[in-house]
């Protein structure tokens, strides 16, 4: 089980994703669509939890400074180990300095952050497939590049548990 801090895009970005992760399903492939509670949102993660206190972790991000909506641009397919792929952004400049905000906050609260997530080894990314099997890393591919270039827009941050699905909307975005 674990708490993940994520932002959420406007609706245009949700939707084409949306539409990516059922083409990619229609081809046999599982997303995160159909991956363990089947209640994923499209996102980007900025800190994913092992251990936490819940009113301590919300209040610990709401009492950061509120730096507004931004744009991602995703034009890149990025492979991770054990068939993880999912989109990579060329992200603005401040993104991974408002990553490191929210991960410093975090330890303050005695969290646990996940150690791909950590200061210095974080890898901005929106998953797509969980899993893919490498005779299925072409159409994935082929799929996601018929969607890129896309423009994100970022509009909201929320906890998640990635176990249930469950999610708590934040009141800024650091």
């Amino acid at each position: 089980m674990a708490l993940a801090v994520c932002l959420l895009f406007d609706g245009r970005t949700d939707r084409a994703l949306r539409l990516l992760w059922d083409r990619i399903e229609e081809r046999g492939v599982p997303t995160l669509r159909s991956h363990t509670h089947g209640m994923h949102h499209p996102h980007l993660s900025l800190v994913v939890l092992l251990e936490w206190q819940l009113d301590k972790v919300r209040a610990a991000v709401e009492a950061l400074p509120d730096n507004g909506p931004f744009e991602i641009y995703f034009d890149a397919l990025g492979l991770f180990r054990r068939g993880r792929v999912s989109l990579i952004p060329a992200a603005p400049a401040d993104l991974v300095a408002r990553q490191q905000v929210v991960v410093r906050a975090l330890r303050s609260t005695g969290a646990v952050v996940h150690k791909h997530y950590d200061i210095g080894r974080w890898l901005p990314h929106c998953a797509l497939v969980p899993r893919a099997p490498l005779r299925e890393l072409s159409t994935v591919a082929a799929l996601a590049y018929d969607v890129l270039p896309l423009l994100a827009r970022v509009r909201r941050l929320v906890l998640i548990n990635s176990s249930t699905g469950e999610r708590w909307p934040l009141s800024n975005l650091p």
